[in-house]
């Protein structure tokens, strides 16, 4: 859990087509992506004046071009992606889970949903380069 006790922001159910997974068709039709983003950051006693806060659309941006212009084969990949990028970009946030959910992806059976969750702290990461994988979309 984060270092900044229970403050946090969640940008629930961001939904994207892209093309990400192991299979050609995959890569050649895409399919949905959600992703939630939650951001922990200590905003008790915050004042009312977004340069002092997370910029929400900021945080939206970044996930969007992760998402869509990026291409990876595993969900636990572009989770890593986004978590260290949203690390890097937001200088406020303590730490943050983020959550990828490819609910139809190419199983045998039925399942509602399947997702990758990761939680990043900036204590743990040391503040260096995280995400690995990407390649860009055709």
């Amino acid at each position: 859990m984060s270092s900044v006790g229970s403050s946090r922001v969640v940008l629930n159910g961001m939904e994207f087509h892209a093309y990400h997974g192991v299979y050609a068709e995959e890569a050649r039709f895409g399919a949905r992506f959600v992703v939630d983003a939650e951001l922990h950051w200590d905003f008790a006693g915050l004042s009312d004046e977004l340069e002092r806060s997370i910029n929400y659309e900021q945080v939206y941006a970044a996930v969007e071009q992760e998402v869509t212009a990026t291409r990876v084969q595993l969900i636990e990949v572009l989770a890593g992606n986004i978590a260290s990028r949203l690390l890097r970009e937001q200088a406020l946030l303590g730490a943050v889970t983020v959550r990828v959910h490819k609910p139809h992806a190419p199983l045998p059976g039925i399942v509602r949903d399947v997702y990758a969750e990761l939680t990043l702290n900036r204590a743990e990461t040391g503040g260096g380069r995280l995400g690995f994988g990407r390649n860009p979309v055709d």
